[in-house]
């Protein structure tokens, strides 16, 4: 019996110790510490860390049945998809990390799928939704989001209609992602019988739109759309309180979802529509609030409702994956492609690039919470008329 007992012993010490002694794995990717996309990508990268602290907090990350502490491999990709290209190639061939993760905004996951593809190296995106990523047919990218631009117009549309509005104004930033949005937003309202009384273009580096905002205001609009990122989504809070933008129904694309822009406006957000399918206050997805307050014990601040959760699932799908089918590259392809995964986000289910789980979504900020208003079947909250500035 003792000696039964000293032979256990024995295997769970050398079972340790073999634990303790294995390598990390090395998770590589780039971020956009510095240029345009700097501010809106903070939140991807604190999700990252979040998860590695966890992860490595309960042991490691199970490989296959194996524990190994996480490891993570970053650069500063500047906010240039070319910058981003080198240091996925570089990741890949000279660090030779084990997996990767995802680089922020739609232009720089498009950038590295050649990389991707080119060295058959599996990789869960999060941050991007473009309709050229569904016509790709890449075999090693996937994407858990719903928001992709002509999708998300026809939902909006719905809801616009639904809200009474029969005439609107649109003002878009010059990027890509706008862009795209707008050229599936401008049919899709007038399919829903929505008359578009401005249409129109403002550069990145806008410093003011208050001349904009009062040519929409002069033309007096039932809803304004503001196709914006997170910087110029402040100009454009600034510019419509300044010529007194009334309308009860405002869209605002990227900004009011990050917790910065609420420490700005604070109750001003309250009633802006935006884009988002993820909110905390969803009782289906429990996963949803601890990941929302384990983000805030650790940073102190909210996790926004777009950058942050979906960073985070990609990870959820990484780590699941892994524990399946290991590092080998293969396997992990087959794995993510076939396999429905539990996340903070609901369910996700892959086919091709398409996570075809999530239906598309539209939220509105309330009471400082992002909630789901549209569908029906799928809301939080019924959607509110946007209350007057204060």
């Amino acid at each position: 019996m003792m000696k039964k007992f000293l032979t256990a012993i024995a295997a769970a010490l050398a079972g340790s110790i073999a634990a303790n002694a294995a390598e990390p794995v090395k998770i590589g990717f780039s971020e956009s510490k510095t240029g345009l996309f700097a501010q809106a990508a903070t939140s991807q990268y604190q999700a990252y860390n979040l998860w590695r602290e966890q992860v490595n907090a309960a042991g490691g990350l199970d490989v296959a049945g194996t524990k190994r502490k996480v490891e993570f491999v970053s650069y500063d990709d500047q906010s240039n998809p070319g910058k981003a290209v080198q240091i996925y190639e570089k990741l890949i061939t000279d660090d030779k990390v084990d997996l990767l993760l995802a680089p922020w905004g739609t232009s720089l996951h498009l950038a590295i799928v050649g990389v991707l593809e080119r060295y058959k190296f599996p990789m869960v995106g999060n941050t991007a939704a473009s309709v050229q990523l569904r016509k790709l047919k890449a075999a090693n990218i996937w994407f858990p989001t719903s928001l992709f631009p002509d999708r998300q117009s026809d939902v909006l549309a719905a809801l616009l209609k639904d809200r009474g509005v029969g005439s609107a104004a649109l003002v878009t930033n010059q990027l890509p992602y706008t862009q795209e949005n707008k050229s599936f937003v401008v049919p899709a309202l007038k399919k829903a019988g929505i008359e578009l009384v401005v249409n129109e273009d403002y550069p990145p580096n806008v410093k003011d739109l208050t001349a904009l905002l009062t040519k929409v205001k002069n033309a007096k609009p039932d809803a304004v759309l503001a196709y914006t990122y997170p910087a110029d989504a402040v100009l454009y809070m600034n510019g419509a309180r300044e010529v007194g933008l009334d309308q009860k129904v405002q869209v605002v694309l990227l900004g009011p979802q990050y917790d910065f822009f609420g420490k700005i406006f604070g109750a001003a957000r309250n009633g802006i529509l935006t884009m988002g399918h993820w909110t905390p206050a969803r009782k289906d997805w429990p996963s949803a609030k601890t990941f929302a307050d384990a983000f805030k014990a650790r940073w102190k601040t909210d996790p926004d409702f777009v950058d942050a959760p979906l960073a985070y699932v990609s990870v959820e799908i990484l780590q699941q994956a892994v524990a399946k089918a290991g590092l080998d590259k293969d396997k992990l392809r087959e794995t993510i492609a076939g396999t429905t995964f539990a996340t903070i986000n609901g369910p996700a289910r892959f086919e091709g690039v398409m996570n075809v789980a999530l239906p598309t979504m539209i939220s509105q900020i309330q009471g400082g919470t992002q909630h789901i208003v549209w569908p029906p079947e799928e809301r939080t909250a019924e959607a509110i008329a946007k209350p007057a500035w204060k």
